[in-house]
This record gives structure tokens, sequence and C-alpha cells, in this order.
């Protein structure tokens, strides 16, 4: 029998009292992990180490994970992994592809490594029906630019799947971290689809620069607005109308089930802002449903 968490009743009806107020289906997640138990602990580990800087709210199986998020009313979500090193992305993606399998309101996900490998295998996971990839800068230490991806990147582009990437400085800068490495693959790629992560914290700014001079960079909402993250790197006040202007290009992101919160307060944090019910319609499912054609 699926456990689920003693809190998941009135967590459930806290997320679903947000999009049935709006006239939603549901809410489209696309920035969720799920991944080998291995890996996965090995997640965990690292966050625990933090202490009290990161204390997991959620630490439940495949299973108990699943049946929360189907309890908060998210239709669709990612399966996100990503690679520390070399010879590992196939492993993933091979394991990714089995879980959107057995879970079909998973949006099949893929990953990469800068390895002479992907530029065959992520066209093979395309055409295997991968429908979004994940590119982590700061776990995986590795420069986008690097020769070894310029076919990925082209492959991405040239199909329209779209990419999630880490690449914003934030929890910590990493060696390739921060606006300037990825907007020099965008300006070799104008047309990938592109999801920065957490919105590109702590660059909100410079990433809100790209999204604005590149038609398919999109913007996710992973931790942004929550006390959490607004403790740490504040969104600027005075860069919300922009955030208004991209309505079609903002994204639903959590990171669930990595948060040290529970996974309404993102919803709540999101409403708050006071933008407006279409554009919070918008976020929490439109804009995901026509990207991935939902």
């Amino acid at each position: 029998m699926t456990r689920v968490s003693s809190h998941s009743a009135p967590e459930s009806a806290a997320a679903r009292a947000i999009w049935q107020g709006l006239g939603l289906p549901g809410l489209i997640d696309v920035h969720t992990h799920f991944m080998p138990a291995n890996v996965l602990r090995k997640v965990r580990n690292h966050f625990d180490a933090l202490g009290d800087l990161w204390p997991l709210a959620y630490r439940g199986d495949e299973d108990e994970c699943l049946a929360l998020l189907r309890g908060f009313g998210v239709r669709h979500f990612t399966a996100l992994s990503y690679p520390h090193r070399p010879d590992m992305a196939v492993w993933l993606n091979d394991w990714a592809g089995d879980f959107a399998d057995r879970t079909p309101d998973c949006l099949r996900s893929a990953t990469f490594y800068p390895e002479p490998g992907a530029r065959d295998y992520v066209p093979a996971a395309v055409d295997a029906g991968a429908r979004v990839f994940k590119a982590h800068l700061q776990v995986g230490g590795y420069d986008p630019r690097d020769p070894l991806l310029t076919d990925v990147w082209g492959t991405l582009a040239d199909t329209g799947t779209p990419v999630v990437v880490h690449c914003g400085s934030g929890p910590e800068p990493g060696r390739f971290t921060g606006p300037e490495p990825f907007a020099e693959v965008l300006g070799e790629h104008p047309l990938l689809t592109a999801v920065i992560a957490h919105a590109g914290a702590p660059e909100y700014t410079a990433f809100l620069d790209l999204a604005e001079r590149y038609d398919r960079v999109h913007l996710d909402t992973t931790m942004v607005f929550t006390d959490f993250a607004e403790a740490r790197a504040p969104f600027p006040a005075d860069a919300l109308p922009r955030l208004v202007d991209l309505y079609d290009r903002v994204l639903l992101g959590t990171d669930f089930p990595n948060i040290p919160y529970y996974y309404p307060e993102q919803l709540h944090a999101l409403a708050d802002l006071g933008l407006g019910p279409d554009w919070l319609r918008a976020v929490l499912h439109g804009n995901a449903a026509r990207l991935f054609d939902l």
C-alpha cells in the first residue's frame, strides 16, 4: 500500500484550492525530480549534510512522492536528473525512459554531459520520445560552451525540445554558472528552447534580459518568491513588471521533492504576487500545456 505523509490531506487541500479557484484542470510542474533510488539517496545525503540550512520536507519513496504530486493536482511533471561525471547520462536516460513508460503523467525526461557519445545519445533519446532535458552546470561542473556539446545544443534547437538549464549561481556558484556562459550558447543557438531553472537566481535581472532577447527562452519559478528563497536571493521588486510582460514564458517549477518547505508554499508565493488571475493561470498550467502540447 502506498504510504503518504500525515500532512498530505491539508497540503492537498491547500494546493487544490489555488488552481480550482482559477478554474484550471490542475497543475503542470516542469521542475520535479525522480531518479534511481541510489542517486536520490545521495542527493538527500547532500542536503542532510547542510543541517538546518536545508531541512527536507519530503522523504518518501517513489510511490509516496507520486501520490503526493497527484494529490496536489499535478497533472503532468518531469523526472529531471543530471550527471556529474562521464558515462552516467545514458544510464540515467534509460532509467528515466523506463520510469516514463510506467508513469504516463510524467513527461519523458533525459539529460547529457559533455562527452563524445553525447552527440549520438541525445538524438537517440529524442527519437525515443524524450520531451524535456536537464542540464545542471553547477552540479555537473562543466562549461556549456564545451565543443562536445555543440551538436547537443544544435539537436535540441533543431527539434524544439525544451531543456531545463540550471545556470544561475544559486544556491552556490560554480565555475560556469552565471549568465555569461549560457548567453554565449544562446548566441550560437538562438532557436534553443531553454527553461532557465529558478528564474536564474540570484542573477534574475540578467536572465530576464536573455528571455527578452530570445523568444524561446523561458523561466521556471522553482523556489522563487518563497520565504526560503527571499531570505537568500530576493527577487527584485522593480523587475516584477517584466515578469508580467513575459507572462507566456514563465512556467511552474518547484524542485519537488527536494524542498525545505511544503509544496503549497510555492503556489501561495506566486498567488501572493498579485500579478492577476490570467498571469497565474498561464504560469500554473497554460504555458506548459502549450509548450509541451498537452
